[in-house]
């Protein structure tokens, strides 16, 4: 990957901004290390099907453009753009904070998703196994697990995955919010290709593994033209449940959105602009809860039509991680330390 100038929309939570008056220098990968005393996240919204997650990495290489968590960056004193791609926060202590947490008698063995901010199968995983490792607590546990990722990566641990599925729940949703690989080369540059994420839903569904795929966000006037052939092509490729959410632009992700529109697809951009405000009430956001996944209007409507038209024709279920998970949850037996009699 060719490093890019640092780029960060204005942080609102920094006491202090840097202005280059020269050369501004690369965006150059860092790894930093977050040694929280906690790992297992709570969540109220009633826009978010889940309660529980975790999320060992803060910040993606993946890179996306419309990425909702770039904001979530800022509260570490990073910028929401090219900060959120190179400067990486990792839970080194993870496995171990999520065993803690699993034994605490608060604990009912309550569905766990990963993850609920940025991609736990991000390159990172590759060599630091933090998403594996805490899965493979999940299955000493036999607690209920749900994944939303875009990383082929996740293949390397279908041993894990079988296990939890036959131990528990598994909820896996691989997400695919474009067919058209220039357009997904354009929004999401370091995430594999649509082909290759299809081909990792074929090889977890031939492997046992329940698939859905997430078609999200669609972005309105840009691959809303996608859905048909995305649902079309999961279908072929094992996936029996979909699901989607309207591109949402909260914070600073709305100038990180539109620099790289206007970038990557000039002859698009204003076109897309003005369908997105169309369903956004003449905005290009809309924070309120039961609005911001779905928005509003007849072109929101449209999406939503056309969306539940094609899973439907290709035999596709809506999918929630909110299903009742089965009470699954055991702490394993552990050796007892009481000092032993002998006789001799």
């Amino acid at each position: 990957m060719k490093a890019r100038p640092v780029d960060n929309p204005p942080n609102p939570w920094a006491s202090t901004a840097v202005e280059y008056l020269d050369e501004i220098p690369p965006a150059r990968l860092e790894v930093w290390e977050d040694h929280s005393r906690s790992i297992i996240a709570s969540n109220d919204s009633p826009d978010v099907c889940f309660s529980w997650s975790v999320n060992p990495y803060r910040g993606c290489l993946h890179a996306c453009a419309y990425c909702y968590a770039r904001p979530t960056h800022q509260y570490l004193d990073f910028g929401a753009g090219t900060d959120f791609e190179t400067r990486l926060v990792v839970k080194p202590q993870a496995p171990e904070l999520l065993r803690e947490a699993f034994e605490r008698p608060s604990w009912k063995g309550e569905t766990v998703v990963f993850s609920g901010v940025t991609d736990c199968y991000q390159p990172l995983e590759a060599s630091l196994r933090l998403t594996r490792q805490c899965l493979e607590v999940c299955a000493e546990y036999r607690n209920p697990v749900g994944i939303v990722t875009k990383g082929v990566l996740i293949e390397r641990d279908l041993d894990v995955l079988q296990r939890l599925a036959g131990q528990t729940r598994l909820f896996v949703s691989i997400s695919l919010p474009f067919h058209n690989e220039e357009l997904a080369r354009a929004m999401e540059p370091l995430v594999a290709t649509p082909k290759r994420r299809l081909a990792t839903i074929r090889k977890l569904t031939e492997a046992g593994i329940d698939v859905a795929v997430s078609v999200a966000p669609i972005i309105p006037g840009l691959n809303d033209e996608d859905i048909a052939r995305v649902l079309t092509s999961a279908r072929e490729a094992g996936a029996t449940r979909a699901h989607y959410t309207l591109l949402r632009l909260p914070g600073p992700v709305q100038a990180v959105f539109e620099e790289r529109l206007r970038a990557k697809l000039p002859l698009r951009a204003d076109r897309v602009l003005h369908r997105i405000r169309e369903t956004r009430g003449g905005e290009l956001t809309d924070s309120r809860f039961k609005h911001r996944m779905r928005g509003e209007g007849l072109y929101a409507q449209t999406i939503h039509q056309l969306f539940a038209t094609a899973a439907r024709k290709v035999g596709m279920r809506a999918s929630s991680i909110t299903e009742a998970a089965p009470d699954t949850f055991r702490r394993p037996a552990r050796p007892s330390t009481s000092p032993q009699l002998s006789l001799f």
